[in-house]
């Protein structure tokens, strides 16, 4: 299938999903993502290219996997068409996906369905504990925000690519470039490069006894509350 062809079929499932939002209305994220796949099910079922997945991982990137295409639902009550998104990890990305979109629910202001590229509607990225990327649909008559992979330097699908030390240059590149004037201490790369703390979250009872000593130890200092618990750690 033909990315044109896939995007007709985007456009449909938007107008019927608009219909849908100004007549009944959606009342949650997880209704309307549900609503989403019966509807593409419903569209592409003759073509027999592929099979929506109905249970799908709850973390799977993009929430939608339909062969080469991907896409990632959305949904806000209130009136704007921006939203947060998915971390850039992507520990959960279905690989099979090669080209991705958005299709976006705004229940405020006059309810609206539309979809857009992905790699076209991140706008930012929210650099927390958890850096996640921003999305945007543009607003209609409103100038186009620039795509934060523009702003970067690097198409998304080779950035993805990266290792997370790697996406993390981009990242301090950018959110320096947006904040010139003041001292991202939270973002500041060692000279070695190396992070005190891993990255990516690990379960406490997999770790080894000498990491666990260690924690405990330096919740302690940290909490001295803990350790006069009389429960103890557990």
């Amino acid at each position: 299938m033909r990315k044109s062809e896939f995007e007709a079929i985007l456009t449909e499932c938007c107008d019927t999903l608009t219909n849908e939002a100004q007549s009944t209305g959606f009342t949650s994220s997880l209704q309307f993502e549900n609503r989403v796949r019966q509807v593409l099910d419903k569209l592409t079922k003759d073509s027999k290219l592929f099979t929506i997945d109905f249970a799908p991982h709850p973390q799977a990137f993009p929430d939608i996997a339909m062969g080469d295409f991907g896409v990632e639902v959305k949904f806000s009550m209130n009136d704007t068409w921006r939203s947060v998104a998915n971390s850039v990890l992507e520990t959960q990305r279905i690989e099979t996906v090669k080209h991705i979109y958005i299709v976006f629910g705004k229940m405020g202001g006059v309810p609206e369905v539309r979809w857009g590229e992905y790699e076209q509607s991140v706008i930012h990225v929210r650099t927390s504990h958890v850096p996640r990327f921003e999305v945007e649909i543009p607003t209609e008559g409103a100038a186009v925000k620039q795509s934060l992979f523009v702003d970067m330097g690097i198409r998304y699908d080779d950035f993805r690519k990266l290792e997370m030390q790697e996406k993390m240059k981009y990242i301090r590149t950018y959110a320096r470039k947006i904040h010139p004037d003041g001292r991202l201490w939270w973002i500041e790369e060692k000279e070695s490069d190396e992070h005190t703390v891993p990255i990516q979250a690990r379960l406490y009872t997999n770790l080894s006894t000498s990491e666990k000593n260690r924690l405990r130890a330096e919740a302690a200092l940290l909490c001295p509350k803990i350790g006069n618990h009389p429960q103890g750690y557990s």
